[in-house]
């Protein structure tokens, strides 16, 4: 699957039904010798994000990719604070 595919794609987190972001506002962290996915960081927007914070989901984490929404499973929703430039 190509990025521009992705980009359009809504993050909904299958836990709560919560809205995590769009990956095409995301960032992804890939394995330099594998080329792999690793995780998709998520630009803070709305009431799940504290400001300067950033989530990261792992590639684990994904459930499904479907039409319009990726699916991923996070029972608690890791933040980092100080993301990779």
């Amino acid at each position: 699957m190509r990025m521009s595919e992705l980009a359009s794609k809504d993050i909904i987190n299958l836990t709560n039904g919560g809205r995590l972001g769009s990956l095409g506002d995301s960032d992804l962290v890939i394995d330099p010798d594998t080329g792999r996915i690793l995780t998709i960081i998520v630009s803070p927007r709305g009431r799940f994000h504290q400001k300067g914070q950033r989530l990261e989901i792992p590639w684990e984490a994904i459930r499904r990719i479907g039409p319009e929404v990726m699916i991923v499973d996070l029972a608690e929703i890791p933040k980092i604070a100080n993301p990779p430039q």
